[in-house]
């Protein structure tokens, strides 16, 4: 198992330091700037190689805007994404194509991401011809055809279209052309969420089989928690741009340290009807502050039970509280 680097050397394949990214708010004729949206500040994490790292919180936390981050579709405020020993943010020409092939991406939504004017082969064979130029049309097809039956798809689909396909299908198209070019990292984002229950089991188990056969690495963004769990070797638990507690997946849901991630796991429900009836669920009041002006000091005092004088001035710091257990709240201090 990688220890992840948080707070100490950045050892891992992907060494998240200290991001930030703002979005400036204008207003006027002039475009003048008034505020920033605090969409990511201050986020710092490590994913090792062959490691499934989740990133969890509720919507306008920060996860998909730190995922966008790393894929390059969004320029960081500040900080660092260092790949391989490469900060990406640095990269151009014919390093920027090596990061772009070595980081692949499947998102929540497949018939959004697929083109309906492509046929299934040409879809996945398309990252090849652009990466790999020089290579023989049969070749190309041998490798679209071996990529394809991996993901569990028939020849048969290869001449269909997007929209000929089944929710599940299109999403195993969508992961054959992330792995097509034999990446290092791919970014899950809501892999699951837009598909049937019997076949996010599928796609998962999938994702699980494939990691294990091409030693991936995969950063999961995600609410679902039961699909975290099943599927993870490592959480960070975002709130209002911030990763308030970080730890192994067993650890995590074992032994929930901050407030927040506490509630969140008091509301994933339990196939067992006695174990859903005798869990008390936790329920934080109002909602989350704007990240436009986030409140002073830790940022979920106003929702707190546990908040203090201290909450309300002073923002924790992100300390592992145990081995391998970050925590950023006062009700904990370094042992």
């Amino acid at each position: 198992m990688h220890a992840t680097s948080i707070l100490g050397d950045n050892v891992g394949l992907l060494d998240v330091i200290d991001l930030v990214k703002y979005f400036p708010i204008r207003k006027g004729v002039f475009g003048r700037i008034v505020g920033y949206v605090r969409a990511v500040d201050h986020v710092t994490f490590s994913i090792g190689e062959n490691e499934t790292f989740a990133l969890v919180g509720e919507s306008g936390s920060g996860k998909t805007t730190t995922a966008k981050c790393i894929l390059g579709l969004l320029k960081p405020t500040s900080g660092k994404i260092v790949f391989m020993g490469k900060n990406i943010v640095e990269l151009k020409g014919s390093e920027a194509k090596w990061y772009r092939r070595n980081v692949q991406a499947v998102f929540q939504n497949p018939f959004l991401s697929l083109n309906p004017r492509m046929k299934v082969e040409d879809i996945v064979a398309e990252p090849l011809k652009v990466h790999n130029k020089d290579l023989p049309k049969d070749e190309v097809k041998k490798i679209v055809y071996d990529v394809l039956e991996r993901v569990g798809l028939t020849k048969a689909l290869a001449k269909r279209y997007p929209y000929d396909l089944s929710g599940g299908q299109a999403q195993r198209v969508a992961i054959a052309r992330a792995i097509v070019l034999k990446p290092k990292l791919v970014v899950l984002d809501e892999p699951t969420s837009a598909l049937d229950v019997s076949v996010q089991a599928q796609i998962l188990n999938l994702l699980v089989d494939l990691k294990n056969e091409l030693k991936l690495s995969y950063l999961m963004i995600s609410h679902d928690l039961s699909v975290v769990r099943y599927i993870s070797d490592w959480v960070a638990v975002m709130y209002l741009g911030k990763i308030v507690e970080l730890a192994p997946t067993e650890e995590l849901f074992e032994k929930p340290l901050h407030p927040y991630t506490q509630a969140l796991l008091s509301a994933v429900p339990e196939p067992d009807p006695k174990i859903m009836k005798s869990k008390k669920r936790i329920v934080l009041p109002g909602e989350p502050p704007s990240a436009i002006n986030p409140p002073p000091g830790c940022r979920l005092h106003p929702r707190c039970p546990y908040a203090k004088d201290k909450c309300r001035v002073e923002e924790p710091k992100l300390i592992e509280y145990e081995r391998n257990h970050w925590v950023a709240c006062h009700l904990y201090t370094r042992r």
